[in-house]
């Protein structure tokens, strides 16, 4: 289960919309306990592709989230991204992309009247399985 407060939830609906119809990316940070992830920091990067078909996120940025992180004492939980004209699940290439098993895949859709954000898990196989998300 990956829990994702309704401020951050927001935020991140407002930059897919604001950056539409280019997808957009960033990385989750936040802590495991009883086997629940609970998102603390949302860190929205760019894009490099600028792409509305897939996304690459920005290396430097990357690293700068991740230093916050540890700076924090949270831990990388997971990713997110868009898909401005698709449904929120993952694609050929997002499978073929996931490569931390341990990772929660979030994708928001904006392909219909209202956006849906989903939460995934991707084994080693590249199985795909939704996992709980909750959002309070």
């Amino acid at each position: 289960m990956l829990v994702l407060k309704k401020s951050d939830y927001d935020a991140i609906v407002a930059y897919a919309q604001k950056h539409a119809p280019l997808e957009i990316c960033g990385l989750l940070g936040g802590i495991i306990q009883d086997g629940k992830k609970q998102v603390e920091q949302v860190y929205f990067l760019t894009n490099v592709d600028k792409s509305a078909e897939h996304f690459s996120m920005n290396p430097q940025e990357q690293f700068a989230a991740v230093k916050d992180m540890r700076r924090k004492g949270v831990g990388l939980l997971g990713n997110f991204h868009s898909h401005p004209a698709t449904p929120s699940r993952p694609s050929e290439e997002d499978k073929r992309l996931a490569y931390d098993t341990g990772a929660s895949y979030l994708i928001l859709s904006l392909c219909d009247r209202e956006p849906v954000l989903k939460s995934f898990l991707i084994d080693k196989n590249k199985n795909v399985t939704q996992e709980e998300l909750v959002i309070l």
